[in-house]
């Protein structure tokens, strides 16, 4: 499959990058938390993808309360599997099993351990202006034209951007369109500029996302399930996580999040924030929901 390939180059390109980093958090401090557990913590996110940054972001404010020393890696999505699967980061919040992520894990999830799943609702989209003339991606080929004959794509290593490429595509016919990939950022400014004139757009996307609440969109059918059914978004670990930090691990592996709630989370991190920071944002959010944040850690 396609890829794997990209896997290959990327493991290549990034395995020295690797090999430079500092050892596991184990071996980088013998910090204590105040439960006995290691008290540094690595969390690896791939900038761009909001609900990999915003579950983070929230799991790096409520270790940080309990007396942990959290980081957080912004690193592309193979990295994150081959630097949690050597143990670089302790932690990755946002793998999407079985199907966006399923090639990184079959590959390196041997080396890894599931620490639970936080949502069973994701899914990968083809989304459209909601008053696009079109419902269903099979009447896209004859309709390319209205999107400029574009898809609009997020990176090229991404799992949505495998499943456009091996499977959409090739299944709906869509070979003569132009599917363009880069990255997140430049897809949402695409879809942004669109709406704004009122021009008819097509985007890989997937729920949750903020833009469902920015914008107004309808995601296409997919007749074929070429996208996959609904996704469950998995914390993958170190191999050594759970003995090293039992008290964390056993709050991570409880930790649930709706759509509704996890929406209200994402809005609050990045809507008017063209910042990378998030302090202040997380800070309010969590004031505002505070009793439902002490059930994180019981």
């Amino acid at each position: 499959m396609r890829n794997r390939r990209t896997i290959a180059m990327l493991a290549a390109t990034t395995a020295g990058a690797l090999g430079l980093a500092a050892c596991s958090s184990t071996e980088e401090s013998a910090a204590e938390a105040p439960n006995g557990d290691v008290g540094e913590i690595t969390l690896a996110a791939v900038p761009g993808w909001d609900d990999t940054i915003a579950s983070s972001v929230l799991w790096e404010a409520v270790l940080e309360e309990q007396g942990y020393d959290v980081t957080i890696e912004y690193i592309d999505v193979a990295p994150a599997f081959i630097g949690v699967s050597s143990g670089t980061y302790d932690l990755y919040l946002g793998s999407w099993l079985p199907t966006t992520h399923g090639d990184y894990y079959e590959q390196y999830g041997d080396d890894m351990e599931v620490v639970g799943v936080w949502n069973r609702d994701a899914r990968n989209t083809f989304a459209v202006n909601a008053d696009a003339p079109i419902d269903s991606i099979e009447d896209l080929a004859e309709n390319a034209d209205l999107f400029e004959n574009r898809i609009i794509g997020v990176e090229a290593g991404a799992g949505l951007t495998r499943l456009v490429e091996d499977d959409v595509i090739p299944t709906y016919g869509l070979e003569e369109m132009e599917f363009v990939t880069s990255s997140t950022p430049a897809m949402l400014a695409e879809l942004d500029g669109a709406m704004a004139s009122g021009d008819d757009i097509l985007v890989t996307l997937w729920q949750p996302h903020w833009a469902y609440g920015d914008y107004d969109l309808k995601n296409l059918e997919d007749p074929e399930g070429t996208l996959g059914g609904a996704e469950e978004i998995t914390i993958l670990s170190r191999t050594g996580f759970a003995d090293d930090a039992p008290v964390a691990h056993g709050w991570l592996s409880d930790f649930e999040m709706d759509l509704d709630l996890f929406a209200t989370l994402e809005a609050a991190l990045f809507q008017g924030n063209e910042t990378t920071e998030y302090d202040d944002q997380i800070a309010t959010w969590i004031d505002e929901n505070r009793e439902w944040v002490d059930t994180l850690t019981p």
